[in-house]
């Protein structure tokens, strides 16, 4: 996508060093900023601190992770060392350990001589997939959407957490279609819920801006009125990504995804979900299996934002002894979704479905 006009990706290497610059997502939407890695150890704190966030985009710098930690020593100690680091950043976005498992798998054999060049090489092509996948998912989305829009000339989409280019290495999941719609010239509004406690909704109106996407935030709480509201004011579908989908097509994301799932099944309205093959978890069999990552409740104790003069300030809106419960995801159920959307195209959430779009997974359901 553009910054600015420029085209832009989340993580790219530096130019001329063995180094990735990314957007330091925590300082948006107040601040756009870039970060450079240049250890393994910047890397895993870029990952555990949401500097990148969203599975696509966590699976990426994981792999670039590995690079970096090779460029130094590439015996199979550094690399063993490497993917133990990182594998334990994040526990629920399974786009992690298979970006970290395909590393490893590519590298192993390789002598200790050529492991660096090939380890930045590996990397690079899992951001490229990565970005093609997310293209590809726009135009099978964009499938989906278009007799959506043909009814009422218009679509009004809603949203939650941020699965846009911001959390991938391009293009996006479940806004990959919202633009694919808009640059084909469909009239597209967006209700943004804000998400919290990270409010990364706030990240997916920032984009949705510099993209010049029309959009509404709304606090999570007004989801389901607007969802129950039909006629001019109808919503046509609701689109999400996902950090991990189970082999049944449960599904793990942003906590509060589950509350949409159902009052948009209550109110009639299509669920999909959008995401990329390294998603999917066909050794996960359902989302009882999914492990739920717990963050650190001063997130939810604490609120972060802009003074009146644009300097960052910090306000603690719960007591710091007050106990307080974090889970950063929830699982929604298969039979509350009504597609799922991939780069091999639209599916219904269940593992016969996955397994027509990846039957050489077979041996892993």
């Amino acid at each position: 996508m553009n910054i600015n006009g420029i085209p832009t990706r989340t993580i790219r290497p530096a130019p001329r060093a063995r180094a990735v610059d990314i957007i330091d997502q925590t300082a948006l939407p107040y601040e756009y900023r870039l970060l450079r890695l240049t250890s393994l150890a910047e890397a895993a704190h870029a990952i555990r601190s949401m500097q990148v966030r969203g599975a696509p985009l966590i699976g990426a710098t994981a792999a670039y992770g590995v690079a970096l930690a090779l460029t130094r020593q590439a015996d199979d100690q550094t690399l063993a060392t490497a993917v133990a680091t990182l594998a334990a950043t994040r526990p629920t976005a399974v786009n992690l350990r298979w970006a970290l498992a395909r590393m490893q798998a590519h590298l192993a054999p390789l002598s200790v001589v050529t492991r660096a060049d090939a380890a930045w090489l590996e990397a690079a092509a899992i951001a490229d997939e990565d970005a093609a996948q997310c293209r590809r998912i726009g135009e099978y989305g964009l499938q989906l959407l278009r007799p959506l829009a043909a009814e009422r000339g218009r679509l009004d989409l809603m949203t939650h957490c941020n699965a846009g280019w911001l959390a991938t290495v391009d293009y996006g999941t479940a806004l990959a279609p919202v633009y694919a719609a808009f640059d084909a010239g469909i009239a597209v509004h967006v209700w943004v819920s804000e998400t919290r406690p990270r409010n990364q909704g706030l990240l997916t109106a920032w984009e949705l801006k510099r993209h010049g996407v029309p959009h509404t935030v709304i606090a999570d709480n007004a989801a389901g009125l607007l969802l129950a509201r039909g006629g001019a004011d109808a919503i046509d579908a609701v689109i999400v990504g996902a950090d991990r989908i189970a082999a049944n097509g449960d599904v793990a994301n942003k906590i509060g995804t589950y509350l949409k799932a159902l009052a948009a099944s209550e109110a009639g309205v299509p669920f999909y979900v959008a995401a990329p093959r390294s998603t999917v978890d066909f050794a996960c069999a359902s989302g009882g299996e999914i492990p739920i990552e717990e963050r650190d409740g001063e997130e939810l104790r604490v609120t972060y934002g802009h003074a009146a003069d644009g300097q960052p300030i910090q306000i603690r809106q719960i007591p710091a002894d007050q106990t307080v419960y974090n889970p950063a995801f929830d699982v929604t159920p298969a039979k509350l979704i009504g597609a799922l959307i991939t780069e091999r195209g639209n599916c219904a959430a269940s593992t016969e479905a996955l397994l027509g779009l990846y039957p050489e997974m077979q041996n892993n359901a």
